[in-house]
């Protein structure tokens, strides 16, 4: 298997349940991957034997803890990058998604560390996703999706599915940690609904 088609991989599949609890099938893993659902399917097996993931005929697909150590350790890679471009390069949050996914696969674990540290050991990418630790740890926020708290809150995360959003958003004003009334997310279209994550009432 090439090493960087299966970093992909893992990381799409991690990055699919990280916000939300359904496990990705074949189908939408090619949706996310851009590829025929025949080739997803054949890597999938290759995955399968190499002990990375875990997956039935026509049943979803789940990372093994194998799968997720090396899942984890690409979206640290990822974001860190995303966050580097963002604070040292003058990059917009719109425009790091694909500079990072040819990045994240060449840049030595040891300039890595210098990046992370550069950057004071930063907890979250410029998309609000959370950078995983050297070893492994990660602590997602406390979030619901937008469209699931009608009485608005602050941002805790934007998906940068839609760069083309992103750059509206920004252009609004909504950015993390912006707080969001419930007569400002009424004005906002259903696709930004389902891409923006605000912080739980508390307790």
């Amino acid at each position: 298997m090439v090493a960087a088609a299966v970093e992909d991989y893992v990381k799409v599949i991690y990055g699919h349940t990280e916000w939300q609890p359904a496990h990705i099938t074949t189908t939408e893993l090619a949706a996310r991957l851009g590829l025929a659902a025949s080739s997803v399917t054949e890597m999938v097996k290759k995955l399968v034997a190499a002990g990375l993931v875990a997956h039935e005929p026509y049943g979803a697909i789940e990372l093994t803890p194998e799968g997720t150590a090396l899942a984890l350790r690409m979206v640290r890679r990822h974001r860190l990058i995303e966050t580097w471009l963002v604070e040292r390069y003058g990059y917009t949050w719109d425009e790091v998604h694909d500079e990072a996914e040819v990045l994240e696969h060449s840049l030595s674990d040891r300039l890595l560390d210098a990046i992370d540290v550069e950057l004071g050991h930063p907890v979250r990418d410029p998309h609000g996703d959370p950078i995983p630790g050297a070893d492994g740890a990660t602590n997602r926020p406390r979030a619901v999706l937008l469209a699931d708290s009608p009485s608005g809150g602050r941002i805790l995360r934007i998906s940068d599915r839609d760069p083309i959003m992103l750059r509206h958003l920004e252009a609004e004003g909504i950015v993390l940690d912006v707080a969001l009334s419930a007569e400002r997310r009424m004005e906002l279209p259903a696709e930004a609904l389902s891409s923006i994550w605000v912080e739980l009432p508390a307790l």
